[in-house]
């Protein structure tokens, strides 16, 4: 016995009968050897639930007693005990007063904070990002709140900007369009708030390249796999020669597939594929002119061309 091992001598068993399998009784708490009954173990916590709970039960409400998980973004209003109403002349006084009263209802920074994160989560349900977006926009507002940096401005315009530099952050940006087709507030408004959260919280954000909406964009559109990426190497291709400088990398982005479109089977109108970058026609179609001159140098070498380069629209 002298060379057991730490975890042997911490074991729990009956002493005459060591290999013995225990029986629990959740009842009493107690630990029995199956050999001889010896009870070996005592008071032992049981770490199960408090409560048998079945579907068609309740609703489905789980009457446990515990409550919900702990927030770590609320300064633990979510621990504290709420009471319900009175509803019998038990819980009322000779003036009708209520006997029993909360003594510390929801702070305002904290009803604050609730109402920006189910904004939050709201908005990135409707454009479908994941929760890991989420935490972190959650995080991001929480920091802006907590250091009172953006007096003045309203909580939902700093929560979709939160929003639009966790999807920046993460590596998977959206558009201030996109943001503010789900949120309540102007693509200006964002802007700022954007601006002055990356000030205040001394961060920064990526730059955005024309390849992180393009997949997004050409799946919206239903092309071609072949289509996505001649578009963007054209896009690529482009920057790299600096044949678009000054423009934004969604209008090159949206130039780029209107021109691998028009030179394959699936063509897409400048409106069709503006509707789902958003950006207005005029801007993709001054990217394109500005592509167009250089159209031979920017398609991959391996592209099929059902509509010839020189057939290509000029605009």
């Amino acid at each position: 016995m002298a060379s057991s091992s730490g975890f042997e001598a911490n074991k729990v068993c009956c002493n005459a009968h060591p290999d013995a399998v225990l029986i629990e009784d959740y009842r009493a708490g107690d630990q029995i050897c199956s050999e001889c009954g010896l009870v070996v173990g005592d008071r032992v916590i049981d770490v199960g639930s408090e409560w048998r709970t079945f579907s068609n039960e309740k609703n489905g409400v789980d009457p446990s007693r515990v409550g919900g998980p702990e927030n770590p973004l609320l300064n633990g209003s979510d621990l504290s005990t709420m009471i319900g109403p009175g509803r019998g002349d038990a819980s009322f006084d000779d003036f009708g007063i209520s006997k029993y009263q909360n003594r510390r209802t929801m702070s305002s920074s904290d009803r604050a904070l609730i109402n920006a994160f189910k904004e939050i989560n709201s908005m990135a349900d409707r454009i479908n990002l994941p929760k890991t977006i989420v935490d972190r926009a959650n995080n991001l507002f929480k920091q802006v709140h907590d250091g009172k940096n953006l007096k003045g401005r309203s909580n939902d315009a700093i929560a979709s900007a939160c929003l639009y530099i966790a999807c920046r952050q993460e590596g998977v940006p959206r558009t201030f369009k996109e943001i503010c087709a789900v949120s309540k507030i102007s693509k200006k408004e964002i802007g700022r708030c954007f601006k002055l959260i990356l000030k205040a919280l001394e961060t920064s954000v990526d730059l955005i390249t024309t390849g992180d909406f393009m997949s997004r964009f050409c799946s919206n559109l239903g092309l071609p796999i072949m289509v996505q990426r001649a578009a963007t190497h054209i896009a690529r291709r482009a920057v790299e020669l600096d044949i678009v400088a000054g423009r934004s990398p969604i209008s090159v982005a949206a130039a780029a597939i209107y021109m691998a479109s028009q030179a394959s089977d699936d063509k897409r109108s400048q409106k069709e594929i503006g509707d789902i970058a958003g950006v207005a026609d005029v801007t993709i179609r001054h990217s394109y002119k500005l592509m167009y001159p250089h159209a031979a140098a920017l398609f991959p070498s391996e592209f099929t061309f059902t509509t010839p380069i020189d057939q290509l629209p000029t605009m």
